[in-house]
């Protein structure tokens, strides 16, 4: 991830509705069907003006469990740059998180029918304080994710993490340092860059299935 600016206005989270994110869901599918077939990235669909705009998003994949309610990751990347167009963003990324993140082998096509696709659309990151009081204090779960940055070292936790391993505010600071590579108390350092955000998601409720808000 780099910090990157782009001339043209991006799109904040609350600018959208649930159609442009149904549409944003069935896109991300779509594009990594599209790539298993073609072996490149499809080009954008016509769409509303506002997902033409620079955009950042991640794409969340997850396998479904053999208990209901279980979730198992199956690939997740995104970007806190907005770019491209939102609706290019979500392209690239949706088959990066398919085939390119580092902890799971490239998705095979039969495993389509039992992932479901997340897509989630970053505002932009606001700097927490530099007092460690100050960030903790900072911080709401279910509204934030973080970023943290120091040196070459950067990790991201989208809003969702914490409300599904039930942390707190000192437990989502921390796990965010060990995210980026560093000790789990490295945002006591007033050289650590914290960084919060907000994001509007919606996701598939099962593989290829009716797409629901989640944030």
């Amino acid at each position: 991830m780099r910090l990157r600016t782009s001339k043209a206005r991006p799109v904040e989270p609350e600018e959208l509705n649930d159609e442009h994110g149904r549409l944003l869901v069935r896109i991300a599918r779509r594009s990594v069907e599209y790539y298993m077939d073609h072996g490149r990235l499809m080009e954008p669909p016509s769409v509303d003006e506002v997902l033409k705009r620079p955009g950042a998003a991640f794409v969340t994949i997850e396998k479904e469990g053999a208990r209901r309610g279980e979730k198992e990751l199956r690939g997740c990347i995104g970007t806190i740059s907005p770019v491209h167009p939102l609706v290019e963003t979500v392209i690239r990324v949706a088959v990066d998180a398919t085939f390119s993140d580092p902890r799971f082998p490239p998705m095979r096509r039969s495993e389509l029918g039992e992932v479901v696709f997340e897509v989630s659309v970053l505002s932009r990151l606001k700097p927490l304080p530099r007092r460690p009081r100050d960030r903790v204090a900072s911080i709401r779960i279910g509204r934030d994710g973080l970023v943290v940055i120091k040196g070459a070292y950067q990790g991201l936790l989208l809003p969702q993490v914490p409300l599904d391993y039930g942390w707190n505010e000192l437990d989502f600071l921390g796990y965010a340092c060990v995210k980026a590579g560093l000790r789990p108390d490295c945002w006591f350092d007033p050289e650590t860059l914290v960084y919060r955000f907000t994001v509007a998601s919606w996701r598939e409720s099962r593989p290829g299935g009716e797409v629901l808000r989640t944030l």
